[in-house]
């Protein structure tokens, strides 16, 4: 019996006991089960009792771990609706033709994957055949998140339906002639067929939860009915790994989210081995899942094992399959019945007897093929148990075996993810496993052919029939031609123009006072996405929280502590801002989802992001790739930007690079603007490009990358002459020159032109009043609204020349004529400016804050890197000695009058 005084304290001792008595009863039943039955019997009784307790809605911690077997009975199983012999039949023909497309594209050496979608291909067809939405009837659909490795076995489906051709097949990961297949689900590459980018890993599951989130958001917002769309998303155990995998599903369970349905193929095998060799990734997750609020569905073991179920009495069956760790499990699927007998049967009487019981068929039948994953109907049924289980998000964890079908020489090996062909023997093993009429004569030359049973055959019929009942062909990308949204008012841009006099404004600011008037538009003001990851108050944002409200599925069930402010914290179920909290990546999954709705819901939404620049594209660049694959439109705002402006904060918040970054993505319009009307007339030409009447050529599926300020600055009134509106979208226009900013240089002075961008302009402004004054040199000063768009601009101009086609670069055209050396500088490093180098007529040079940021006053940092207006002075000067047009001493004694 326990000793009590072994019993270690807990929270329970910390509650009023009404009956004692009664307690040590209960505890005195449980020593004596423990002592008589054994404590496997006593766990057994104790886990059935807080099932029993669950079930009744008393409240009590979950369990979170339940035996490693399905979590449907067999008995519990519905049938499978239709003709599941014609299903396997056309399940058949996907696994050959996924294997080989990959192996015929293996000459080519171009790789390709044939093990995963050989492990998950009834998780997929199942789906497709009975569960999976088309977008052919409300026009949204269910949304599929697809594992990238299984791209092969969804190309096969579709080539078996009719959406390709075998010559397509053969360009598989071969794009450069135009008719080829991506890799993976590239929405970018193949826009009708992929709606969403899963690789990298771990994005995906991310996504989908967020995706989920959205589709409620419009449905409470009263923009779209998606009460009929489902996510799901196809998963590896071993990309549970990633961080982003897990990062949110607390918020998926928070919000009650049953329109959404993760899958994980448990194969238990990553890339280079077992996932969890020494422990259990099931086991893992459910736990994992289970704390985090979601409906668990364990799908493990294959019929053949309900026999060996039925003939374990003592329980001694189960738990040993806890016991045996993953790698191991692994591990009998290559060996022979003897071994199996000898290491997972021999170390249990009771386990001795029941193998006894078993033919060595039986057992290798059981610990080769059998998995709940390998068979429609353990998936049917955790599907149905999926989409009809509410109040909470659902995980199916199935287990399967990696490279299933293929042979032994695939199967459940560790390297089988780089294997990327069969010869022609396996091929013929794998035909007569499955039952394929292809003769051996269609090997020509060692070449493996595609297989397909007619166009106008009994499977390509019934597949057609149950995507045509379930809403058309999946996975499917539709972008609905719906009407332009109308420009907003003229006036929401307009009153920038006219600057903000002697009130000093940060271009934060302008943005939020312009967003405030456009959300106002009795068109478009309702399509506007507010995004912010717990910053809102730092950018000037929370006036919006009462007229715009948070969006909550809750509403708000408290009395919040500000109401009696004007300015109170508001939540609502209709509201219009995501204010997500402090993550940068579920900011980043909100905005994919919200800039991709056009196509998703065929409806039109604009969502702006607003985030500390450093914490944007340093953090999440590999979102914005996925943001700029599924061809997502929309407004990223990096605040507080630049180098030297949120130096209190030290380095870890100094952006001197992010521009760089944007750079490298071809989606993005990276923008700098100095001013509030270049602010407003960035959006504005990104409202008519992304989501109005675009130019012929343009591209619409771009999001613009704008950073603004915390440094308030006075606001000029836009200059009153031809061009500037041009410029500013283009990325380059002269905002003054030196007589019109009011100086007289003398006759015959030297001359030099200033490029700045954002912030820097200002010290430009006063570098050029410094170089008049003091050293009678006349600058003129150019506002350089994108570094990257003039340099995007004169890429295309080398391009066309290539092609015998004159054409000039825009930053040539612009500064054409301009006297003097060309002097750049920004807030950034120095790579910024440079981008435009090459293209510019004149000498060049440039400044930046090049390195690591500091904690210091904005004047000394600016100091520090050599970028304020005395630095620029003595730049310029520098400039104008190399051609003689200052004296040389000139330059030293600038740095001695300025203590440089």
């Amino acid at each position: 019996m326990t000793d009590p005084k072994a019993i270690q304290p807990s929270e329970l001792d910390q509650l009023p006991d009404r009956d004692p008595e009664e307690t040590a009863e209960w505890q005195a039943s449980l020593d004596a089960v423990t002592e008589a039955a054994g404590p496997h019997r006593a766990a057994y009784l104790m886990r059935r009792t807080l099932e029993r307790a669950e079930g009744a809605g008393l409240a009590l911690p979950k369990l979170l771990e339940t035996d490693y077997v399905n979590s449907i009975p067999t008995a519990a199983e519905p049938g499978v609706p239709g003709d599941e012999a014609m299903e396997q039949r056309i399940t058949a023909w996907n696994r050959w033709n996924a294997a080989a497309m990959v192996t015929r594209g293996s000459k080519y050496g171009v790789g390709g994957h044939i093990a995963t979608f050989a492990s998950a291909a009834w998780l997929y067809e199942t789906g497709f055949n009975h569960f999976f939405k088309g977008k052919e009837a409300d026009g949204s659909g269910d949304q599929l998140y697809i594992q990238g490795h299984a791209s092969p076995g969804i190309y096969a489906r579709a080539f078996l339906d009719g959406r390709l051709n075998e010559s397509q097949l053969d360009n598989f990961r071969r794009e450069a002639g135009g008719d080829g297949l991506p890799s993976y689900p590239h929405p970018r590459r193949l826009p009708w067929l992929w709606e969403f980018p899963t690789v990298s890993m771990g994005l995906g599951p991310l996504s989908a939860i967020y995706q989920a989130r959205f589709n409620r958001y419009l449905a409470n917002r009263g923009i779209k009915d998606t009460a009929g769309s489902h996510v799901w998303a196809f998963l590896g155990d071993g990309e549970m790994d990633e961080p982003e995998s897990t990062a949110a599903l607390a918020l998926a369970a928070r919000e009650e989210l049953d329109n959404l349905t993760f899958v994980i193929n448990c194969n238990l095998q990553r890339l280079d081995g077992p996932v969890r060799a020494n422990f259990k990734i099931v086991q893992e997750l459910e736990a994992q899942f289970r704390g985090a609020g979601w409906n668990v569905i364990k799908t493990l073991w294959g019929t053949a094992w309900d026999e060996l179920f039925q003939l374990d009495t003592t329980g001694a069956l189960v738990r040993r399959l806890r016991q045996v760790p993953d790698a191991q499990i692994q591990t009998y699927q290559t060996r022979d019945a003897a071994y199996i007998r000898q290491d997972f049967f021999g170390g249990d009487p009771a386990l001795v007897e029941l193998a006894k019981l078993l033919s060595d068929d039986k057992i290798l039948e059981c610990f080769h093929f059998s998995r709940g994953g390998h068979e429609a109907r353990k998936v049917y049924a955790a599907y149905r148990a999926a989409v009809e289980h509410k109040g909470a998000p659902t995980v199916i964890l199935a287990q399967t075996v990696k490279g299933h079908t293929l042979g032994e020489g695939f199967a459940s090996k560790n390297a089988n993810h780089q294997m990327k062909k069969l010869t022609v023997d396996e091929f013929k093993n794998m035909r007569d496993l499955l039952e394929l009429p292809i003769k051996d004569g269609d090997f020509v030359d060692g070449v493996v052919p595609y297989g397909h049973p007619g166009a106008d055959s009994p499977e390509v019929r019934y597949l057609q029939e149950r995507r045509a009942a379930l809403g058309g062909p999946a996975p499917a990308r539709r972008v609905h031609p719906v009407a332009p949204l109308p420009a907003p008012a003229e006036k929401a841009f307009a009153s920038f123009d006219k600057g903000s006099g002697s009130q000093n404004v940060a271009t934060t600011m302008a943005f939020v006072r312009l967003v405030k008037d456009l959300v106002r538009d009795k068109e478009s003001g309702k399509r506007w996405v507010p995004i912010v990851p717990d910053e809102a108050r730092t950018f000037g944002m929370e006036s919006l929280f009462p007229s715009l409200g948070i969006y909550s599925p809750k509403g708000q069930t408290y009395e919040p502590v500000d109401r009696d402010q004007l300015m109170y914290y508001k939540e609502a179920k209709n509201g219009q801002i995501l204010n997500e909290g402090i993550t940068e990546a579920g900011s980043m999954a909100d905005f994919i989802a919200a800039s991709t709705s056009y196509a998703t819901h065929g409806e039109a939404m604009i969502p702006f992001y607003i985030f500390y620049s450093m914490f944007g594209w340093q953090r999440t660049a590999d979102q914005m790739w996925q943001l700029g694959d599924q061809l997502g439109r929309g407004f990223l705002i990096g605040a507080t930007a630049g180098r030297t402006t949120l130096t209190g904060e030290g380095l870890q918040h100094a952006d001197g690079h992010s521009p760089v970054i944007a750079a490298t993505n071809p989606a993005a319009l990276s923008y700098d603007p100095a001013f509030a009307y270049e602010v407003a007339a960035i959006v504005k030409d990104g409202l008519r490009r992304m989501y109005g009447e675009a130019a012929p050529g343009e591209d619409q599926n771009v999001f613009y990358y704008l950073t603004v300020y915390n440094e308030p600055m006075p606001q000029p009134a836009k200059p009153s002459v031809d061009g500037v509106d041009e410029g500013i979208v283009k990325g380059l226009y002269r905002f003054n020159t030196a007589e019109s900013a009011g100086i007289t240089p003398p006759a015959n002075a030297p001359r030099i032109q200033l490029l700045g961008s954002g912030t820097a302009i200002h010290w430009a402004l006063k570098a050029q009043q410094l170089l008049a004054e003091e050293w009678g040199v006349a600058a003129d000063v150019w506002s350089a609204t994108s570094w990257g768009e003039l340099r995007r601009d004169a890429l295309e101009a080398d391009e066309a020349l290539l092609r015998g086609e004159e054409r000039v670069p825009f930053v040539r055209q612009a500064l054409q004529g301009a006297e003097g050396p060309v002097l750049a500088v920004s807030d950034y490093m120095r790579q910024v400016p440079d981008q435009i180098a090459q293209w510019v007529e004149q000498d060049y040079s440039s400044l930046g804050a090049d390195g690591f940021g500091l904690s210091d006053t904005r004047e000394a940092a600016r100091r520090h890197f050599g970028v304020d207006a005395e630095s620029i002075v003595v730049a310029a000067l520098a400039q104008l000695a190399k051609r003689g047009e200052v004296k040389a001493t000139a330059v030293k004694e600038a740095r001695e009058k300025y203590g440089l």
